[in-house]
């Protein structure tokens, strides 16, 4: 653990843990170098968090921000002629998984020294970073675009943060926040690395949730990929550990409207592809220009998952068939169960495989759009 540094994927570059620091000397992003996993007998099981897990981080954070994040349901439910898994995320602290990533990312920086930052995010993860600033007694500065839901931004102002709405696309807010960045630390979900040492508690947390079994194929909302990088990370740490004898295949769903991971991966390419941006209702994972494309890619390849493009209509009939079950989610993630419905239907997945589909954030938080839209005939 004590060898852990910032490395940056295309140069092999490394930097030091004990300088803050959000991206490379060239503002290329970071990851963090590969750890070798943990076994059963290394999980604290008398903490009820994602924290039962700290021996997996590549550094020792003596006080953690917590709030109990972590440790979300997984519910079977008969779907077709399956009966896959839902990991029910938006059951963390601010009712997304974003969660995960902000209290590892802000614990390790607070006991670096740094006690202000500075996020942009459409939502969740600007609502995540302004409740765990609030928790652990640090300043916060939250960019978000100027169509950010209403039931988002006052999330983000109840916390006590400072809020900028930023006219433009999404691209725009973080092309402002890294303009602040010289006054405040930017410790975005999207750059920091330390966010997915966050999110790869879901890999160990589905492991433990199998009985210390991988799933078959894991269904993933994307934009930035966090989620995506997290599971990637954390199950070949499992895999690397001996803990599992191969990786589940990860599959990422995005909206139509907004998919370059899907254009990229479908042309057989790590690079940007052209394909058309609209708007979407899927608005969280509306990320034209992610970050980390090129990891993205490789996770997929490496697990032997692909990628699903989402039109509207189905983004929305995937959210209505959830709610039918009981199952209230925000139209950023209901792609992924009509991503499910495609694999099907293409024979990719089988009803003989364990298939968990991660259902990142609740519907509360687009109760307006929601609203009208059940407000419709049938």
């Amino acid at each position: 653990m004590s060898h852990a540094q910032y490395v940056d994927p295309l140069t092999g570059t490394r930097y030091p843990f004990d300088v803050p620091r959000w991206c490379s000397d060239t503002q290329t992003p970071l990851l963090i170098t590969a750890q070798p996993g943990i076994g059963r007998d290394d999980i604290d099981r008398a903490n009820r968090s994602l924290w039962r897990y700290r021996a997996a981080l590549p550094v020792e954070i003596a006080k953690p921000i917590s709030m109990g994040e972590g440790c979300t349901p997984l519910v079977q439910k008969e779907w077709n002629d399956l009966r896959p898994f839902f990991k029910l995320e938006w059951f963390n602290p601010t009712c997304s998984f974003k969660d995960r990533g902000t209290s590892v990312m802000l614990s390790f920086l607070r006991g670096i020294g740094v006690d202000a930052v500075l996020e942009d995010s459409s939502g969740n993860g600007g609502a995540s970073v302004a409740a765990y600033g609030a928790a652990g007694g640090m300043g916060v500065k939250i960019l978000a675009p100027a169509y950010t839901s209403p039931a988002k931004v006052a999330q983000v102002r109840a916390y006590g943060a400072q809020i900028q709405l930023v006219e433009g696309p999404r691209e725009e807010s973080q092309a402002e926040a890294i303009r602040q960045s010289a006054e405040i630390f930017y410790s975005s979900h999207n750059w920091q690395p330390f966010f997915l040492q966050g999110t790869k508690s879901i890999a160990y947390e589905l492991w433990e949730d199998f009985n210390f079994e991988a799933p078959d194929n894991i269904i993933i909302p994307v934009g930035a990929g966090s989620n995506l990088l997290g599971c990637d990370i954390g199950f070949k740490e499992l895999l690397a550990a001996g803990q599992i004898s191969k990786l589940p295949r990860l599959f990422a769903s995005q909206p139509l409207n907004c998919s370059p991971l899907d254009a990229s991966f479908q042309a057989g390419l790590d690079v940007p592809v052209a394909r058309a941006v609209s708007k979407t209702i899927a608005e969280g994972t509306a990320i034209a220009q992610p970050l980390r494309l090129r990891e993205m890619v490789a996770a997929l390849r490496d697990s032997g998952g692909s990628t699903v493009a989402v039109a509207e209509d189905d983004i929305v009939a995937a959210l209505k068939k959830l709610a039918i079950q009981g199952i209230f989610v925000e139209p950023t993630c209901a792609h992924a169960a009509a991503a499910l419905d495609e694999l099907t239907r293409r024979g990719t997945i089988k009803s003989t495989e364990r298939t968990v589909v991660l259902l990142t954030g609740t519907g509360i938080k687009a109760a307006g759009y929601i609203a009208e839209l059940f407000a419709q005939p049938a």
